[in-house]
């Protein structure tokens, strides 16, 4: 219901981008175009585009925002799928969004390669901003994506790694993206620098919330409402925030992730543990600081006569919910 009435007044650019994202991406070569076609059938919240089309309204004086802006929201949510479809054969994963992942559907092959032809053609678009600070602000993302997927793959089940180092790997993998299309939206709607580093802040923050908010979602979410079944991170050896913060106070989790759950028990029983600790409740408290950091990033922002940032403050409270 919240969800509803924060994007009711943006349906219909949400409707817009829905129909030209897969004419955006349609690919010459048969497999190829099935792949993107299966890719964005999926659907998803598209939050990260929603997000560029509130900041647009925000910004702009006239009723419609521009074409630019909506634009980048697509260029945004290609890069993401994109970035999905790498993460889906590194990790393994069998489903997304509850519909079977491009390399389980073709295989791994076909998948790297719709990834990278995402990202090619969301470079091509990004190109015809013809705006030089948009293009390279967004560019570095890509560079971001792979960063973090480094940093991730090189600390697989090892539980020494600190939350701080969590918390820059969820920046590269997750908050950058975010970060950066709020500062596009800010840089194509002409506002000064000092205004366009709010956006950044704003959408870093928001963007490291998120990513928190999904990680505790994988302990106490349920395999219908993720798309994915629930300890995802914990098979993979991705240690999270949840698991990071029980891990000070539970030695059969660290156990556990020493011996990588060889018994298939393991990780119901993981689970298990992380649910009864006060992981959980630190994790959530980590989520609220950072959108709370967000949320105080738009207020120098703010104009009495403007009652429109209320929609990228309910776009926090939204997030949040889903953890309650």
């Amino acid at each position: 219901m919240v969800y509803q009435s924060i994007f009711t007044a943006i349906e219909d650019d949400l409707q817009d981008l829905n129909d030209n994202l897969e004419s955006m991406v349609g690919a010459r070569h048969p497999v190829l175009n099935a792949a993107s076609e299966h890719l964005f059938s999926a659907g998803g919240k598209r939050l990260r585009p929603a997000i560029v089309i509130l900041i647009a309204h925000n910004t702009l004086s006239t009723p419609s925002i521009t074409a630019s802006h909506k634009r980048l929201a697509e260029i945004t949510e290609i890069i993401h799928t994109a970035s999905l479809v790498h993460d889906d054969v590194i990790d393994e994963c069998i489903t997304r969004r509850g519909v079977t992942t491009v390399h389980s559907l073709f295989s791994n092959k076909i998948a790297v390669l719709a990834g990278d032809f995402l990202f090619a053609q969301s470079s091509w678009y990004l190109a015809n901003l013809n705006n030089l600070s948009v293009v390279k602000t967004i560019s570095k993302v890509i560079t971001d994506f792979a960063e973090g997927e480094v940093r991730q793959g090189l600390t697989h089940f090892n539980y020494t790694i600190s939350v701080d180092a969590y918390i820059e790997k969820s920046f590269y993998k997750t908050a950058s993206l975010i970060a950066a299309s709020c500062q596009g939206a800010a840089m194509l709607s002409q506002l000064n620098e000092q205004e366009q580093n709010q956006y950044y802040l704003y959408g870093k923050h928001m963007g490291l919330a998120f990513q928190i908010v999904d990680d505790i979602l994988d302990i106490i979410g349920t395999k219908k409402k993720l798309g994915k079944p629930i300890g995802s991170d914990l098979k993979n050896g991705n240690l999270t925030a949840p698991i990071l913060f029980t891990l000070y106070d539970s030695y059969e989790l660290r156990n556990l992730i020493d011996q990588e759950f060889e018994n298939k028990s393991d990780i119901s029983k993981a689970v298990s543990i992380i649910q009864r600790g006060t992981g959980l409740n630190k994790a959530k408290d980590l989520a609220e600081e950072h959108m709370q950091t967000a949320l105080s990033t738009l207020e120098p922002l703010q104009r009495q006569e403007n009652n429109k940032f209320l929609s990228l403050v309910l776009v926090g409270h939204y997030i949040l919910q889903q953890i309650y």
